[in-house]
């Protein structure tokens, strides 16, 4: 199985902040601090970002490519 599957199958589609946390061994109040510095990882991150109303989600798929584990 690739990452994009293993992230879909363990969480849906979609990523909230807490998942995308834990998906990156990380605490979701760092990581929101990270994804608001400009690098190379928040571009990269941030370019998987969806809207959803108020609400912020993260692409499966994108995330996967991003971090290019496949």
């Amino acid at each position: 199985m690739s990452t994009s599957e293993i992230l879909i199958a363990q969480y849906g589609p979609l990523l909230t902040l807490a998942q995308l946390a834990k998906v990156l061994d990380r605490s979701a109040e760092g990581l929101r601090v990270s994804l608001r510095y400009e690098s190379e990882f928040a571009r990269k991150v941030n370019t998987a970002r969806v809207r959803l109303g108020r609400r912020v989600y993260f692409s499966s798929v994108k995330i996967a490519a991003a971090i290019g584990i496949d």
